[in-house]
């Protein structure tokens, strides 16, 4: 008797989107209204992966995380591949073990990966290479974090890249330009010079955070559930490391920055926030890494207090353009890209 078989669920869902690319006689989805768990809808397989494009040369991209289910990376870079005719295809990526995935998915066609939690710094090691960009060497260290891999063409190899440092301290340096300089003025110093800079999270959101204000003058104070971990940050960035359970009872200089970068606050568990709301309006300007809801929580808490207040999505953007113009090595369409991300947020 003949048969089919098909995957659900999160480990299954890109078997069925790259169908086409592998030679599958047919890509499964549900009907809207009548959803099936793990299944995607016929509906994203039409707008959102547009699986009608994807034929045996397209060149496949993802996200290595664990969860997947919040990314909206596939509604971004998808549209984007399509606006520009680059044969491309964005899937999620749910991996429980990196050198078992890195071992089944080393082919040509898997041309690169885009990184999120839990393996920033853990995917270092799968690198045959790390650029610069995820280096950027302060004191002599590196950031060690990747939120990007490049396959080369040439011989295989994976290259690892980091586009969050530049995206998020440029996201708070405009938001905080922007406030100073509402006419446009230029600044010759960065607004963060000088700055207390309180971090939440020293994973591999927040060293790239910690490099990227240290490298503009900050003063970094660093808190992380490992205070292992969060001292080997502040050791590398000159700055100070404080014990996590006194982030709650942590009072902060007058116009300092706030930076969360933990999962405290995405969805599904909106209601938590990493601080005391009562030390927000000691803050100037308050960032949070999470973009899903995109005005969390502690984001509503701190404007309602009077700071300036950057959302994870803005963060998300710019890496994101980043990382397009790096598995496309052409220019992302920046403006569609944001169009979308409004719209989609």
């Amino acid at each position: 008797m003949p048969l089919i078989a098909y995957s659900i669920g999160d480990r299954g869902f890109m078997s069925q989107v790259l169908c086409p690319k592998f030679g599958g006689f047919l890509v499964y989805g549900s009907l809207e209204g009548s959803p099936v768990a793990g299944l995607p809808t016929l509906e994203s397989l039409r707008q959102a992966y547009q699986v009608q494009y994807i034929n045996e040369d397209t060149k496949v991209f993802g996200l290595i995380s664990k969860p997947v289910g919040h990314s909206k990376g596939p509604v971004l870079h998808n549209p984007a591949f399509r606006f520009l005719n680059y044969n491309g295809i964005y899937v999620p990526m749910l991996v429980d073990d990196l050198k078992k995935f890195f071992g089944v998915y080393s082919s040509s066609d898997f041309a690169g990966f885009s990184v999120g939690i839990p393996y920033k710094e853990a995917v270092t090691g799968f690198c045959d290479e790390l650029h610069p960009l995820a280096q950027l060497p302060i004191c002599g260290v590196s950031i060690g974090a990747v939120n990007t891999i490049i396959r080369k063409p040439s011989d295989g190899k994976l290259v690892g890249y980091n586009t969050d440092c530049e995206a998020a301290v440029t996201a708070i340096e405009d938001a905080l330009t922007e406030r100073r300089y509402p006419n446009g003025e230029a600044s010759l110093t960065s607004p963060l010079t000088g700055k207390q800079f309180v971090l939440v999270g020293a994973g591999g959101a927040g060293r790239a955070l910690a490099f990227g204000a240290r490298s503009r003058g900050a003063r970094l104070v660093i808190f992380d559930i490992d205070f292992d971990r969060a001292k080997s940050l502040a050791d590398a960035v000159s700055g100070e490391v404080k014990h996590y359970e006194d982030v709650v009872n942590f009072q902060p200089e007058k116009g300092a920055i706030l930076a969360n970068a933990t999962p405290i606050g995405m969805h599904p568990n909106t209601d938590r926030i990493p601080v005391a709301e009562e030390t927000l309006s000691d803050y100037q300007l308050v960032f949070d890494s999470v973009y899903t809801p995109r005005k969390t929580r502690l984001l509503k808490e701190a404007e309602a207090a009077g700071a300036i207040i950057v959302s994870g999505v803005e963060m998300f953007l710019r890496q994101a353009i980043g990382q397009f113009n790096l598995f496309t090595g052409g220019e992302a369409p920046e403006e569609l890209m944001r169009e979308i991300i409004l719209s989609k947020f």
